[in-house]
């Protein structure tokens, strides 16, 4: 059976991931925003008897800068064996996607375009001329939409007519100045390699991309370092110059010439039934993107999100308690069946089985709600206007405005945020954005938050306004959040960490209508049980942990309470206690458990305490000498305490680094010690006052 290999390639949010994912049957995620693929993914799929591999390249809007996504894309399709590369383009911004067609048309010549997001370019009345537009550019063109299985068959058949000859495109190359087309024609046949990748390689030596060349000479065996290259490239340097052309500007003259016939070809294949078509996307987003009411719009939106989250997840929370609690009954049954030692009964049951049904009660129905919902704000293309509106901000802390899309992610899971810093390009501001992304609160935190800002500051309102007024605190919290990260960002970008920040591409996708079927799958499917399954993974560790810690006694005292009693004193100083540090330490594996062990301490009990009644949590939590200021300074640390453990271990994985987990350990928590001893002090002395 024969097998061929084929690379996606295409701009950032044309669908390239759903193409992937439509063709192997692969379950990668996609989004409306930019930035989803930050690394080669490969996947398989068979067509007429004939096995193709897929490898879906992180999107990219050109080959001619340094960019991390730019050079995976150049690097993949210059350094392999590639039967075919298929290039995504988007129906409705055909112009721009062009400049990447030609830019790759210069390096292979297998080549198929396919245009997709055809139903958006229906909305917009934009009609595209396949048969011409392939014959300006000299290679197949297919139109699809990557949604819709159906519409890849077409794809599906140009792939194997070009991978098996029985198609052989012939691109129609880029015209450049007559003077640096001179110098292609000087330098390109002392390049030993075949058309029209000699070509690309003698524009490259006239651009003087030093690093590229190194790379070329490497991985494709070719010297082009020889005299009379070099001859070449000093007489080709002198004509230039007098055309006032050098390597400072000359890829501004190639990317001049690139634009144009981009022009030229969209304005000769494209129609348009309503010239003003983005006249409604334009006005909408004059007000979310706008100085004045991007930011608050924003802020609104995240206390919807947390409302919602915060009514719907208490009743399906508590009907898992229930349903926990039943069968924790029905296998302490068993274990007195089987005559289970009264030691292995209590750590199997009520340390591993309560950790882990505690977490799976607490933090599954918010997970089920937020994530969903905040799909379909990233479905709705949403999410990347949240990232300009901030992207002033980044930048004026010195570091990169994709962290703004980072942070995002972090609101769901800290882990997976850090595996998202990938698509920012700087190693410098990468490693800044992995230091504070936990400064924004996971979903894990949430339950803890929501459940002390109901309890001690909207317990006395009734009714519907008492969740609205938890809502609007954990959203007070949460931008408390987001300032900080903008405080140590730019700390770090003026003291261990300096450096200036970088320019990105940012596009703001077109609004689209949310696929609410495929959104209940990926949020559920992809990142809920993604998340529960890792929280889940080292739960029964914590569970043993917790066991031996309220188990075991030294004296008359067990290890916990002994614990707790020795960071009393500091815990004080910081308007805490010792069984709320205790907590927080003992919570490490996951943050879900912060509570119930805290519970556990104060009621002497040797199990997590699974309690539902928020009242009876009030109750217990003001009876062991919890005031508003106490709430306050367990808000502020729940926010500013050392990441999970998944989400270490993820960040020492990224940095390849102790030191910097290390960093990344102290650096939330030392803020969360400073700011509850100044906020302890503050308020000691209104009492003094007052």
């Amino acid at each position: 059976m024969h097998s061929y290999k084929v690379a996606l390639v295409g701009n950032p949010n044309v669908g390239k991931s759903t193409i992937f994912n439509s063709l192997t049957g692969m379950n990668q995620h996609t989004g409306n925003w930019t930035g989803k693929t930050v690394s080669n993914c490969e996947g398989h799929y068979k067509f007429n008897n004939t096995i193709f591999t897929l490898v879906d390249i992180p999107g990219t809007y050109s080959l001619m800068s340094n960019s991390e996504e730019e050079e995976i894309a150049r690097n993949y399709i210059c350094f392999n064996k590639l039967d075919a590369v298929v290039i995504v383009v988007d129906a409705t911004s055909l112009e721009r996607n062009l400049n990447l067609v030609f830019q790759i048309m210069e390096i292979t010549s297998n080549i198929i375009v396919s245009v997709n997001l055809l139903d958006e370019a229906k909305k917009k009345g934009i009609s595209i001329d396949f048969k011409k537009l392939s014959n300006l550019l000299g290679v197949p063109v297919v139109g699809i939409i990557g949604k819709k299985k159906k519409t890849l068959n077409n794809l599906k058949n140009l792939i194997f007519k070009v991978c098996s000859g029985k198609i052989i495109p012939s691109p129609k190359l880029i015209k450049y100045l007559p003077i640096i087309e001179d110098s292609l024609l000087l330098l390109s046949p002392e390049i030993k390699a075949p058309y029209p990748i000699s070509r690309w390689i003698a524009l490259k030596l006239i651009c003087r991309n030093d690093n590229l060349i190194s790379s070329i000479s490497h991985n494709m065996n070719i010297n082009l370092d020889t005299q009379n290259i070099n001859t070449k490239l000093d007489e080709i340097s002198c004509l230039l110059s007098r055309n006032d052309i050098n390597e400072n500007n000359i890829e501004n003259a190639l990317l001049s010439s690139i634009l144009k016939q981009c022009e030229y070809v969209t304005n000769e294949v494209c129609t348009y039934k309503n010239i003003n078509y983005m006249k409604n996307t334009i006005k909408i987003d004059k007000i979310l993107t706008s100085k004045k009411f991007g930011i608050p719009i924003m802020l609104l939106f995240l206390c919807m999100l947390f409302w919602i989250t915060i009514v719907g997840a208490n009743y399906p929370s508590q009907l898992l308690s229930e349903f926990f609690s039943f069968l924790k009954e029905k296998i302490l049954v068993f274990f007195e069946y089987v005559h289970s030692p009264e030691w292995l009964t209590s750590l199997l049951v009520n340390g591993i089985y309560q950790t882990v049904t505690w977490i799976v009660s607490v933090m599954l129905p918010p997970m089920a709600i937020f994530f969903p919902l905040f799909t379909i704000l990233e479905d709705l293309g949403f999410l990347p206007r949240i990232a300009f509106n901030l992207d002033r901000c980044f930048k004026c802390a010195c570091t990169s405005g994709k962290q703004a899309l980072t942070m995002c992610m972090g609101f769901g899971c800290n882990a997976a945020a850090v595996v998202g810093t990938r698509i920012i390009n700087s190693p410098r501001e990468k490693l800044i954005a992995i230091l504070t992304n936990c400064f924004v609160p996971c979903n894990g935190r949430f339950p803890f938050l929501i459940t002390v800002a109901t309890i001690f500051i909207s317990g006395s309102i009734a009714g519907f306004f008492s969740g609205l007024v938890a809502a609007i605190v954990v959203m007070l919290v949460v931008l408390l959040g987001i300032l900080l990260t903008l405080l140590i960002s730019k700390i770090l970008s003026k003291t261990i960490l300096k450096g200036l920040p970088s320019s990105f591409t940012l596009e703001l996708p077109p609004y689209r209508t949310p696929q609410i079927g495929k959104i209940l799958v990926r949020s559920l499917l992809d990142r809920t049980l993604f998340v529960l399954g890792k929280a889940l993974s080292i739960a029964a560790p914590a569970g043993i942990v917790i066991w031996i810690f309220s188990n075991i006694c030294i004296g008359d005292s067990s290890i916990l309470d002994i614990l707790a009693n020795f960071l009393n004193p500091f815990a004080k100083l910081i308007g805490l206690d010792g069984y709320i540090l205790t907590g927080f330490i003992l919570g490490i594996p996951a943050n879900e458990i912060v509570l119930p062990i805290i519970l556990m301490g104060y009621l002497k009990n040797k199990t997590l305490i699974d309690i539902e009644n928020v009242n009876l949590i009030g109750n217990i939590l003001t009876t062991n000498g919890w005031t508003l200021l106490t709430a306050i300074n367990v808000m502020i640390f729940t926010l500013l305490h050392f990441p999970c453990g998944t989400t270490l271990l993820t960040i020492k994985k990224e940095t390849k680094s102790i030191k910097w987990t290390i960093v990344s350990f102290f650096l939330p928590t030392i803020c969360g010690i400073i700011i509850c001893f100044i906020t302890t002090q503050i308020y000691n002395l209104v009492n003094l006052i007052i």
